[in-house]
């Protein structure tokens, strides 16, 4: 009689592992407060992805330390796809940052695979609307006039602190960085007028640039946006240094099974791509992409080498 038993919860126990992925819930961790464009994209998409598979899709934020709180717990995380990440540029920049601080609570090369790109987001230069200068390069006549001129990111070694350090000293002025917990506080800041000028993904702050209450100097794309089409960007204005390929994406551990990740990056791409959730974007300021996970760790070994040596030099860490 008993192994019997044994038999049988054998095979349930098999039976249990041998269930179709998904079987349960997903969980997304954002590394950043709610309100900001990442955790925008990772609900839209996580409410459409618990549509498609019949399973809870859970957001949660796990904002701090430049954005590598939530990243160290996916790489800890158990590689069977039920734990993933959603970042933005930031990624590879505060990563790096962390690595040459000796910082790193795990390794941005090795630790994790690409799931799908989302969006692709410019980021956007902005300014209290009494902010002298008529655009970026403009701006940064003024910086001498004011003591100190502040500049504005969502972090440590996040993007805007980065490409604020490079814009101080490629035109050759000095700024104070002040940083935030995440894109929601910094706006607040911006709008106020308290600090001189900030920045992040363009999804953020569309809608206060549209009502006047923000100013947009620059953008980082590599061309004019359709959104803002009077807004030039980095490149015309002379800091080629500053453009930036700003995304939103997913990943997982690093050992998800193959097949895993190829269910994981159909539901996630087509989860972007659907026609309600890329109206969404659009609306925001954002391009629907979801791209394959190939593209999307292209992509992200792309900007490590592209930032690695300019975080070097300018020895931000994050």
């Amino acid at each position: 009689m008993r192994r019997v038993l044994l038999l049988v919860l054998a095979f349930a126990a098999g039976a249990a592992c041998a269930q179709p992925f998904p079987s349960k819930t997903i969980r997304i961790l954002v590394p950043f407060p709610p309100g900001g464009t990442t955790d925008v994209v990772a609900r839209l998409v996580a409410q459409r992805v618990q549509e498609q598979v019949g399973q809870p899709v859970l957001v949660e934020n796990r904002a701090g330390a430049g954005g590598t709180i939530a990243p160290a717990e996916v790489a800890r995380a158990a590689p069977d796809g039920y734990t993933l990440l959603i970042h933005n540029i930031t990624f590879p920049i505060a990563s790096v940052a962390a690595a040459l601080g000796n910082r790193a609570t795990y390794n941005a090369d090795a630790d994790f695979a690409g799931v799908s790109i989302a969006v692709y987001v410019p980021f956007v230069w902005t300014a209290h609307p009494s902010t002298p200068g008529k655009d970026l390069r403009d701006a940064m006549t003024y910086v001498k006039d004011f003591k100190p001129y502040t500049y504005g990111s969502t972090g440590p070694g996040s993007t805007m602190h980065v490409l604020g350090e490079a814009l101080a000293k490629a035109a050759g002025v000095q700024m104070t960085h002040v940083p935030f917990k995440g894109a929601a506080p910094l706006k607040q800041e911006l709008i106020a007028g308290r600090i001189h000028l900030g920045g992040d993904q363009l999804s953020t702050s569309l809608a206060d640039i549209k009502a006047g209450k923000l100013k947009a100097f620059a953008t980082s794309a590599a061309r004019r946006i359709p959104e803002l089409p009077e807004v030039p960007t980095v490149r015309e204005l002379g800091y080629p240094m500053l453009e930036a390929e700003g995304w939103n994406g997913f990943f997982a551990p690093a050992k998800t099974p193959r097949d895993v990740l190829e269910r994981l990056n159909r539901e996630f791409a087509a989860a972007a791509k659907h026609p309600e959730v890329a109206k969404r974007m659009r609306e925001m300021g954002a391009e629907p992409v979801g791209s394959s996970g190939a593209e999307q760790e292209a992509i992200f070994r792309r900007q490590m080498d592209q930032f690695r040596p300019i975080i070097k030099e300018m020895r931000i860490e994050g």
